[in-house]
């Protein structure tokens, strides 16, 4: 698990707003709407129902980042942007549409008020808020739009794929800009657009305080303009970044702003890595909210005097949003992993049941889907639609997708572990390996069976040493290898590792990002999400269906299809997840009643309370 899965998740449930809409809808404007139905707060939204309306601003809010960085240009490969910049905006920037934060795949007004396309989806058109400000006072304007566009699809690796058949944008009026496409039927199409991170034009094609002309290819640390609810105060180059609410904040009326952004400074401090901080968070006065993903740390460390005091508490947030597949990528592109049967006799082995108990405290469920905890996830033997879909690639397919349901292994008893280490080595058996002195070995070249795994700190350390000796117990020349991070990035991007610890978070209405994950013409593209290396044509045929879906039942069907395929070819051996958020946090906030549920925190609802705070600052010296 990993502290950014729920940020993660938030970027990964794409602005997909209304693929059910009827055609009868097409060439209306919309503001609010939903790709698995209508939003519960309609077309008018003005506020979370969970957030305090009357929450107020001040304090501060402090956090520590492991590593450092060394620019304020998140849009680029180049360079490693400052804590509180993201590609899709963060502190600083603003997108057409804000995805919502309690609903899945549904999106409300930003700086676009609205949107239309034709009923072939060949278009979209967004009007701009005529409220739209920069921190300047200069109006966002559709020129910034467009300007943004075109930079963020030929610079930006993450939007650079994500707007491929997206040909143009132009203006329409002095507030409308229309995006036009080069296909039909998608109707996905149309709705990502929303995500357009809106940069202003002017600013960036000005000069410094130098006179020197700025450019936005190249990493900077020049202060940036923004338009949203902060802006960078100062900072200290690679160890620290102090971010001021905006107080003439334009969009601070909106449905997605209303109750929240309520702390006036937020302190991101650098540190060395997760002990250090650890220990800042402990002795207060860094970190005033650790999103903790360690359960033995959950488990026994939270212990220290603060906490037993009650000045930190310790609380667990339910999340409804499904669950990522977090497993063992195995990289295809390694010959010892392309035999399928291979794939499944490493899958057997992982030896979950005891992970669990002796590692993780029970406090682990087992990940069985590419779509968990979602409507989208296959089970049982496929039918109806599914299985439609399906029959149209039978010879292509393991024929156990039709015969049986997928399961994976349970190790609930001795006789299981040995149930399961035979099958494994049956299977290794069938695709040309045999154990020759103990050693798994490939029949026709006498090469023993390797696998490493690759990583970056000590919790790859807890994920892979049980699972490694559980493959030694069959032969396996497994091991783990620990890189620096950035060792680590390079390595993964330019796909240079025999298995890794990967992540894929699915939204609730999956579409073109499906192409990224698992598409051929992605396996092979340094960067890109399908670490796998999977070219399978089903995969991308279905793939296809499952981005041209005409409605949410046959999303769903889709979807399962793939799932199902996928899970049968074995590319990942599945490992956990936790359909909650663990939290701790010094006793300064003020938290609504109701947390959103759908993905477990909204930390920009909390609010400081001041007298808590100074109460806390003087009993800890000057800490929090």
């Amino acid at each position: 698990m990993t502290v950014g899965r729920t940020l993660l998740k938030s970027l990964l449930a794409t602005a997909l707003l209304a693929v059910g809409l009827q055609a009868t809808l097409a060439d209306e404007w919309l503001t609010s709407s939903s790709l698995t139905g209508e939003s519960k707060y309609g077309a008018n939204f003005q506020h979370y129902d969970y957030v305090n309306t009357n929450a107020p601003k001040g304090g501060t809010l402090n956090s520590v980042v492991s590593g450092t960085f060394d620019s304020f240009n998140p849009f680029i490969a180049r360079g490693t942007p400052a804590a509180g910049l993201n590609y899709q905006g963060g502190l600083l920037y603003q997108s057409l549409m804000a995805k919502s934060l309690d609903e899945g795949s549904t999106n409300h007004p930003e700086i676009a008020e609205a949107y239309k396309h034709p009923d072939d989806f060949s278009s979209a058109t967004y009007r701009l808020d005529p409220r739209a400000r920069w921190h300047d006072g200069q109006p966002i304007t559709v020129d910034d739009v467009i300007w943004s566009f075109n930079f963020l699809k030929k610079e930006s690796p993450q939007f650079n794929r994500y707007f491929a058949n997206v040909t143009e944008a132009v203006a329409v009026s002095d507030r409308e800009v229309e995006f036009r496409f080069d296909q039909k039927g998608n109707r996905e199409l149309p709705l990502i657009m929303a995500d357009v991170v809106v940069l202003p034009k002017h600013w960036w094609e000005g000069t410094d305080a130098n006179g020197k002309k700025r450019d936005i290819t190249q990493p900077s640390l020049e202060i940036p303009l923004g338009s949203g609810p902060y802006k960078i105060a100062s900072f200290k180059p690679g160890s620290e970044v102090v971010w001021q609410r905006v107080p003439d904040f334009w969009a601070a009326g909106l449905g997605t702003n209303v109750g929240r952004n309520n702390f006036d400074t937020r302190r991101y401090t650098y540190i060395l890595d997760d002990n250090a901080a650890w220990q800042a968070f402990t002795k207060g006065g860094y970190q005033d909210v650790r999103l903790e993903n360690s359960s033995k740390k959950w488990a026994t460390e939270y212990n220290f005097p603060a906490l037993k005091a009650g000045d930190v508490i310790k609380r667990e947030f339910k999340e409804t949003s499904g669950q990522p597949m977090q497993g063992f990528a195995l990289n295809l592109r390694r010959p010892q992993f392309q035999d399928r049967r291979v794939r499944q006799a490493l899958t057997l082995v992982y030896n979950f049941e005891f992970m669990n108990r002796t590692l993780f405290y029970g406090l682990n469920t087992r990940t069985h889907s590419y779509f968990e905890g979602q409507d989208l996830a296959s089970s049982g033997l496929p039918t109806g639609k599914e299985l439609e879909i399906l029959e149209q690639y039978r010879d292509k397919l393991p024929p156990e997708v039709f015969t049986e349901p997928f399961k994976l292994p349970v190790y609930d008893t001795p006789q299981a572990e040995r149930q399961y280490l035979r099958q494994a080595i049956a299977l290794f058996g069938e695709a040309g390996w045999k154990i020759v002195g103990g050693k798994m070995t490939d029949a026709k070249t006498g090469q023993q069976f390797k696998v490493e795994f690759l990583g970056n700190d000590s919790t790859d350390e807890i994920l892979s040493n049980s699972y490694i000796d559980s493959l030694r117990r069959i032969g396996i020349d497994a091991s783990l290898r620990i890189v620096d991070a950035s060792q680590y990035i390079n390595r993964v991007t330019n796909f240079d590792f025999d298995s890794v610890t990967t992540q894929l978070a699915q939204s609730s209405s999956p579409g073109n990002e499906q192409r990224e994950f698992f598409g051929s013409k992605a396996a092979d593209r340094p960067g890109a999400r399908n670490v796998m290396g999977i070219k399978d044509p089903v995969v991308d045929a279905l793939v296809e269906r499952v981005i041209f879906a005409t409605d949410r039942d046959d999303l769903v069907a889709a979807t399962r299809a793939l799932d199902r395929v996928l899970l049968w070819n074995f590319y990942v051996v599945p490992q956990f997840n936790r359909p909650v958020a663990w939290a701790a946090y010094w006793n300064k906030f003020g938290i609504p009643d109701k947390q959103q549920g759908y993905f477990g925190i909204d930390l920009d609802s909390w609010w400081i309370d001041l007298d808590k705070e100074k109460a806390l600052a003087a009993k800890y010296k000057g800490g929090n």
